[in-house]
């Protein structure tokens, strides 16, 4: 075998010179061993046996017309090993076919199997069992038996795990492989090697029996010289594939861990003399455009004799853009000068060439301009015996200090540019993934993604975290898409501490050369703007030399490593919460500028909730260069059940253990690659216009282009809706025309209506639409790529429901409820639950017995609510019993019948989980039993029936738990099946939350019910819809309900109630439907972005417990009905009071009435007969002692509430110290009523050590007699065991009360001292943790008084 040298020659003229020679790479071993040793695969610092040091991409080819189309399919010297292998598989090494490699082993009963293919995902059969072992889904660990410890790794992958770990059946499974081939005849006397681009995790390679060599990195090519091995006529090929090695303590990504040739294996040739590699650089753009660029080239002379008096010419041929097509004349020429090519023989030569180019076409995501070079080796008298090419672009990065002056905000700073411009990447994360293929990805679902994200405006991907299938990079340089790109190491196993693998001298190596094989593969690529030195795999030296390596071969581009920001060249980090990239663009922050958001916006779920907050902050300045949303699809793998039932599975669906559940499914696209309603958020927010209102009542807009280097190249059209309706559209505009919007510019447009013609009692939106102008390869001409909404006008307040004349309506009481009937409408209202009954239009039910509107204020959690889940499930939400009481009736002067109650809701007990939230196959369990302490819901409603049958609810919602995020407020009601026609006029037509609503537009909307339901693989809350002013539910006759806000509410309807959403592991599993379950609320949570870091959705976007109002109509609709004017209708009906008392003990009574004119009674009485005082209600007053408030508005006396409260016992403190917390979670949140706001011990910069403390000070001596605190609800981290508490009268000297160990749940927990003390401050010590780190945390504290 071959020894690898290198060698150069030197330059003969100033526009040629001889490059350094780059190190061959450690632990990349060759020799002519007659067989492996055995050991390779659990041998750290041997990386690769006779596998070929990393070059470029590139091919031979036979003549330049070939060479110019680039792709390896267009040469002679290519041909694919890909299709039907024999395979044979063991779940363990000792089990292998250890001869299989001889060419005289009887293969044939083998199965046949597909290469490339990952042979978990093959063995999965229609009934869902496996015949090739179990698809592992974890997202930190390795598979096998490990610990975070210093020098863990040394125990290899063999160890013995639990036994119910999938490890310890399937200890380490083997793929063999067998096939022939045959070397075409045009090969001769050529060069022949063996290409892998990628084997899951470790190979063994033999050729006609005899043994090659081994690689262990599962995500760069490997290739092997089998000149020597082969024949003429059939050949054997064998490989020997371990699912885990070494190398996989190194590949801990986030996913499915599936073993297997994974991409395309191929043979190619060369000629004796060829090129071996090739780079080239764009070193710099001029003011005036022109370009220097930069061609290294490596000659290796295989022959032995001298190769005396080569040369080479490089032509530049233009791609069309976004083709492959290439004019048959290359814009520029450039030669090395004759024979300045020596190569001595068995070694290799490496010389460059610079050059000024004038102003060629650049490459950028908005016109990836890109050449064909054409690099031709001629030999001494001028003959060509080798051609090989690439595409290129020209394109810069740079990181450059900038003064205020050039700064398009004013602002000095570092910043980051391509071509001279601070450009900003709108990226995701991206993995390799297919529900049919796992990590086999084709290449037309790589150009499918594209083509998505360009639809998307998504210009940027990070490829994590590990090199990706070659074609990748033609995708996106050939479309414009900026890459981040990923050497394939994360040891997350291990963390970031000493155990971290960032730090042993024995793996150097293997840090270093993951790194140079993915940078010296892609360098030609224009679309990387990014190398990445890896993933979560620690801080330590190892990543400094990879760093330093990369700096020796490539400068052209910036480093970045978000766990060390110190030794690259730009910064990042993951998942940083709003708060903090607001105040971090503003360039004055601690951190390493220019600032890119490596992983953001967790997608897990319905979830991106906040994205356009995100991006607000980001637009304001140039010091952060962008993010990328982790991440683009989910990982999740199409099987069946036992019956045959298709459905996505992740984590724990195969029986693997251990797993992270759902943790897999992160992607703003689902397993398919049809969109989740968050894709269509991404879309509108990663756009590269902004249009906003200049003077609406003329018509006129400003339109900005965010573009950095084109005009805004769109057509444009307008439409002006009233009521959701187009009323009128055009596509021409007064003012500045798009195509003249020069980049980061803004030009004024006038829309040609008249607001004196537009309805009053109608409300009307602008919307402005660019179309893409032409075909484009992702888009058809007329495709709508980018849009914005604007208000024009609201409706003028409409008047309440008009009495019909001569209509009488009827009223019979029972013991039961009461009855409302009139012409042509019956309800029965149910005086156990203060609700609807039964409603019946026409001789029709469609409120069927006991499913009228009641109070609901659950959801089926979404992924982001694992912060606060818990707390809801605490409270039972999902489960709660209504009580009704105190009804009034009484009819109106127009006829409509009132009916009012005092409605108590609560859960009789908690639910529980029956597993992790996050494995996705809970099941909701009652847990203990309430007390009266535990959440409770006071509402004062009032039914409004008019003479026609329209139905007006009004309620005043007040709960014991104003500080608590809750998931809706609102109610809920069962309608039947047959109602399935579903129109709505709000925010549509894809789902939407408060906090990612920008994407969808205030429209009139129809659809199927059933059509609500998105398939996420885990079922959770997903048909919400924002900004909701009317809805209807119709038959298909036309006949039905509508349901008109009073403001605007959020709503949903879907077949299938919260609870059977969250009951559900994966939507086969859901019940048969046996009605629509309808929510109208008056808010309902965001979705914020906790699955990861983020944290919850920001304050505005809750929904927080305390008082709300809220009201809305049911009306009957038929099909001659017009629905919007229908709808037309305004608050008519009582409205009731609200009666609340602070952690203050004031007590607030309000009416969503601004002009009531409340009365109110105390208690308080005058005279001999104890009469109750009346009083005018101005202002909170102070209701400590407790006792029974009566209320009304002074105009409507029958109407009254009433409100009873017990003494207040809540001690007031503050807190007056702390010895360590965390940024951004102080201890001050223990004591501010929210327990979703928590107090955690330092950790960002250093990890403060126990014991911690808490001072709080009750302003004055006071009796307690206890204590209660709530751990935090959204994690178990920092969780507190042991602790102690101290009184004190001066703050200073300190007096121990009781010492002791709290459980491990997260319930609160509640203390009572032996003894009641005296003291004005208490000091609550933690003195363990219940995991046993350093950690501390809490949600809220407080002081039981005695």
């Amino acid at each position: 075998m071959r020894k690898f040298i290198i060698s150069s020659t030197l330059s003969v003229t100033l526009a040629a010179s001889t490059t350094a020679a780059v190190p061959a790479l450690k632990g990349f071993d060759y020799g002519n061993a007659g067989a492996p040793v055995g050991n390779e695969w659990e041998s750290p610092e041997l990386l690769a046996y006779n596998k070929q040091q990393p070059r470029a991409y590139f091919f031979s080819f036979a003549s330049v017309e070939n060479a110019r189309k680039v792709l390896p399919e267009n040469s002679i010297y290519y041909q694919s090993l890909n299709g039907d292998w024999k395979f044979n598989w063991v779940n363990t090494p000792e089990k292998r076919p250890k001869e299989f490699y001889r060419s005289d082993y009887d293969v044939s009963e083998w199965d046949n199997i597909a290469v490339p293919g990952c042979w978990n995902v093959q063995g999965i059969l229609p009934d869902g069992s496996m015949k090739y072992g179990v698809p592992v889904y974890v997202n930190q660990p390795v598979i096998f038996q490990h610990k975070v410890a210093v020098d863990d790794w040394r125990g290899g992958v063999m160890r013995t795990p639990p036994e119910h770990w999938t490890t310890y059946k399937d200890r380490n499974e083997v793929g063999s492989y067998r096939r022939t081939f045959t070397i075409p005849d045009n090969w001769n006397g050529r060069e022949i090697y063996i290409n892998f681009d990628g084997v899951d995790s470790f190979f063994y390679l033999w050729i006609n029996g005899s043994y090659i060599g081994f690689s262990k990195n599962s995500r760069n090519t490997a290739t092997f010289d089998i000149t020597d091995f082969v024949v003429k006529g059939e050949n054997s090929v064998a490989v020997e594939v371990y699912r885990s090695s070494d190398g996989s303590f190194l590949e801990a990504q986030d996913m499915f861990r599936l073993p297997g040739i994974i991409r395309d294996t191929y043979l190619t040739s060369t000629p004796k003399v060829a090129i071996s590699d090739l780079a080239v650089r764009t070193l710099s753009i001029a003011p005036d455009g022109e370009a220097k660029i930069s061609v290294d080239i490596s000659v290796e002379n295989l022959t032995k004799k001298d190769a005396r008096g080569y040369s080479v010419t490089y032509s530049f041929y233009p791609c069309e853009l976004y083709s492959d097509m290439t004019s048959s004349t290359p814009a520029m020429v450039q030669s090395l000068p004759s024979k300045v090519l020596d190569i001595v023989k068995s070694s290799t030569t490496e010389n460059n060439l610079s050059f000024y180019w004038n102003d060629p076409k650049k490459w950028s995501a908005e016109e990836p301009w890109r050449y064909v070079m054409v690099a031709e080796l001629k030999n001494s008298k001028g003959k060509t015996v080798d051609i090989a090419s690439t595409y290129m672009g020209v394109r810069t990065v740079e990181i450059l200090d900038t003064p205020a002056s050039q700064d398009e905000f004013g602002l000095a700073g570092r910043y980051f540019y391509v071509n001279t411009k601070p450009v900003k990447l709108k990226g995701v994360n991206r993995h390799e993934t297919n529900p049919l293929t796992g990590h086999a990805i084709t290449r037309d679902q790589m150009e499918q993604e594209v083509m998505l994200m360009k639809r998307g405006n998504i210009n940027h991907v990070r490829n994590s975290h590990y090199s990706n299938a070659p074609y990748w990079y033609y995708v996106c340089d050939k479309y414009g898409i900026y890459l981040e790109d990923e050497a394939n190491i994360e040891s997350h196993e291990y963390y970031y501490g000493n155990a971290s693998l960032s730090h042993p001298k024995e793996w150097k190596a293997a840090h270093v050369a993951r790194n140079m094989e993915l940078v010296r593969a892609h360098v030609n690529s224009p679309a990387i703007v990014i190398w990445s030195l890896g993933n979560e795999g620690g801080p330590g030296d190892n990543y400094l030399a990879a760093y330093n390596a990369i700096k020796q071969f490539d400068t052209s581009r910036p480093i970045q490593y978000e766990r060390n920001n110190n030794i690259v060249d730009m910064g990042s980090n993951q998942y940083p919460s709003v708060a903090w990239v607001r105040e971090t663009v503003k360039g004055k922050a601690e951190v390493k500028y220019p600032y890119h958001i490596s992983e953001y916006a967790h997608s897990m779920g319905n979830a991106v909730g906040n994205l356009i907050d995100y991006w607000e902050a980001i637009e304001s300045t140039n010091f952060f260069c962008g993010g990328a949303i982790w991440d683009w699809v989910d990982q999740a793998l199409l099987t069946h059940t036992s019956d045959g039932k298709a459905y996505m599975a992740y984590g724990g669906d195969f029986g693997d253990t251990p797993n992270d559940g759902m943790f897999c499914m992160n992607g703003i696209m689902l397993p398919d690659l049809s969109p989740k309603p968050q894709y269509f958020e991404v879309q509108k927010v990663y756009q590269n216009v902004g249009v906003k209102a200049s003077d609406m009542n003329r018509g006129e807009i400003e339109v900005f282009n965010k573009n950095y280097f084109t005009p805004l190249d769109y057509d444009m059209r307008w439409k002006l809706h009233a009521d959701g309706k187009e009323v009128a559209s055009g596509n021409r505009f007064g003012g500045t025309a798009a195509k003249d919007i020069a980049p980061r510019t803004t030009g004024k447009m006038t829309i040609p209506f008249d607001m004196n013609n537009l309805d009053a009692d109608k409300e009307y939106f602008l919307i402005i639409e660019f179309l893409q102008p032409a075909d484009r390869p992702w888009a058809e001409k007329g495709f709508v790529q980018m849009r914005e909404q604007l208000p024009v006008k609201s409706a003028t307040p409409y008047a309440p429901i008009v009495s019909g004349a001569g209509k009488s309506v009827k009223i019979n009481e029972s013991a039961e409820g009461i009855t409302v009937s009139g012409d042509g409408f019956k309800i029965v209202f149910d005086d156990g639950t203060g609700s609807i009954y039964t409603l019946n239009y026409n001789g029709k039910d469609y409120i069927t017995p006991g499913n009228g509107p009641r109070l609901d204020a659950y959801r089926a959690p979404v992924d982001n609510d694992v912060w606060v889940y818990s707390q809801w499930y605490a409270a039972g939400l999902d489960n709660l019993k209504h009580k009704a009481s105190d009804r009034k009736t009484f009819t109106r002067p127009d006829g409509s019948v009132v009916i009012s109650y005092k409605v108590e809701s609560q859960a009789p007990s908690e639910t529980r989980l029956d597993d992790k939230f996050t494995s996705g196959r809970a099941r909701l369990i009652a847990g203990d039993n309430l007390d009266d302490n535990a959440l409770r819901f006071i509402t004062n409603q009032i039914w409004t029936v008019y003479p026609d049958g329209s139905v007006e609810l009004e309620a005043a919602v007040t709960d014991n738990k104003p500080a608590m995020t809750l998931p809706r407020l609102g109610y809920a009601m069962k309608l039947p099946s047959y109602l399935e026609n579903y129109t709505y006029y709000g925010r549509g037509p894809v789902n939407n939350f408060n906090d990612r609503k920008t994407g969808q537009f205030v429209g009139l909307y129809d659809s199927k019910v059933a059509d609500m339901f998105v398939g996420f693989p885990k079922p959770q809350s997903m048909s919400n819809r924002e900004e909701v002013r009317w809805s209807s539910l119709r038959d298909n006759n036309g006949n039905g309900l509508q349901f008109i806000a009073l403001d605007t509410m959020s709503m949903s309807v879907l077949p299938w109630s919260e609870k059977q959403l969250a009951n559900a592991p994966h939507p086969c599993d859901l019940p048969a439907s046996d009605g629509n379950w309808l929510h109208l609320d008056t808010k309902v949570t965001g979705l914020g972005g906790s699955s990861c870091g983020q944290g919850g959705p920001l304050s505005h976007d809750r929904v927080k417990g305390g008082n709300h109002h809220f009201g809305f109509i049911i009306r009957p609709i038929t099909s001659s009905v017009d629905a919007p004017a229908n709808a037309r209708v305004g608050r008519g009906g009582v409205l009731p009071l609200s009666i609340v008392r602070n952690n203050k003990g004031e007590v607030s009574i309000s009416s969503a009435d601004p002009d009531a004119r409340i009365i109110y009674t105390d208690g308080t009485t005058k005279g001999r007969k104890k009469t109750p005082v009346e009083k005018s209600y101005s202002t909170p007053f102070e209701f400590k002692t407790g006792g029974t408030i009566i209320a009304w508005n002074e105009s409507m006396p029958l109407a009254t509430v009433t409100m009873t409260f017990e003494p207040h016992d809540v001690v007031p403190m503050e807190v007056v110290y702390c010895s360590s917390e965390e940024p951004g979670e102080n201890a001050s949140f223990t004591t501010d009523g929210n327990p979703s706001t928590i107090w955690h011990t330092a950790y960002g910069v250093t990890v403060a050590k126990y014991p911690h403390w808490i001072d709080f000070d009750t302003y004055s001596i006071k009796g307690m007699k206890g204590f209660s605190i709530l751990p935090r609800q959204d994690s178990t981290n920092g969780n507190i065991k042991d602790y102690r508490i101290e009184v004190s009268d001066d703050g200073k000297i300190w007096k121990k009360v009781t010492e002791g160990s709290f459980d491990a749940s997260a319930k609160e927990k509640k203390v009572i001292f032996d003894t009641p003390v005296k003291a004005r401050y208490m000091r609550f010590t933690a003195l363990s943790s219940q995991r046993g780190n350093d950690y501390a945390s809490a949600a809220e504290f407080s002081i039981i008084p005695e």
